[in-house]
């Protein structure tokens, strides 16, 4: 799953900043963006928590066609708002976030039901140190990353239609190499998107502008941590016995 880098229609900015009033502003809508990013990784996580570890909640859910709602809602949303996150307020925008943060914790309820709590914070703690240096890489590096976008695009559908196509096989040895490309994609554009983000800000002024960049861009970030984090799962997680 993966959040594109929308064409926002809103003007330049009319007037020039200092360096250091860019840079502050840089640094505090940044901080906005990590922020809406862990807040909706802590509502993800309480949600599957929750939902896998009640049976009440996971056997409805994971035992019927219920599942395949659950687990095709987050595309709905991240289809939404690629479409619609320009004429949506940044408020409708914030609190769909939100939403998606919920409904991808339902999704993500079955890992408690095939791997044990151990591994899952494990690689929880792992995904996140490989985040947070790519991240971190993305914003300081002055290197331009954008000739590496064609090619991380490239490589996720690649690794999209293999799983696609694993899903009928069920080889192991696929599985594998589609993880192990997977986490070297979303590093990338953990890298890539961070860039992006950066060049996006210095591009629109505004508070309503900066809060759909805000919300966007925590959505990409989100689901690029998502992503490394299943993957490193199904890579290195200790099964349930």
């Amino acid at each position: 799953m993966r959040a594109p880098n929308s064409q926002f229609r809103w003007a330049n900015p009319s007037s020039t900043l200092s360096n250091a009033q860019f840079d502050e502003g840089l640094r505090s809508h940044m901080l906005r963006i990590y922020n809406y990013m862990a807040l909706g990784l802590v509502v993800t996580g309480v949600v599957s928590f929750v939902v896998g570890n009640t049976p009440a909640l996971y056997v409805p859910i994971f035992s019927s066609p219920l599942k395949w709602v659950v687990m095709l809602a987050p595309l709905a949303f991240v289809l939404f708002f690629s479409f619609k996150i320009n004429s949506i307020s940044a408020a409708t925008a914030q609190a769909l976030f939100w939403a998606f943060s919920a409904v991808m914790g339902l999704s993500l309820a079955s890992i408690f039901l095939v791997f044990t709590d151990t591994s899952i914070v494990r690689t929880f703690f792992a995904a996140a140190a490989m985040f947070g240096a790519t991240s971190l890489y993305g914003y300081t590096t002055k290197r331009d990353l954008t000739q590496f976008g064609s090619l991380l695009i490239m490589g996720l559908i690649g690794v999209i239609v293999a799983s696609i196509i694993n899903i009928f096989l069920g080889w192991d040895t696929l599985q594998f190499a589609i993880s192990i490309i997977g986490i070297i994609v979303f590093v990338g554009l953990t890298a890539w998107d961070t860039q992006s983000i950066k060049e996006q800000y210095a591009e629109h002024a505004g508070a309503e502008a900066n809060q759909k960049l805000a919300v966007m861009g925590a959505l990409s970030l989100y689901l690029n941590f998502i992503n490394i984090f299943q993957l490193l799962l199904q890579l290195t997680g200790q099964r349930e016995e």
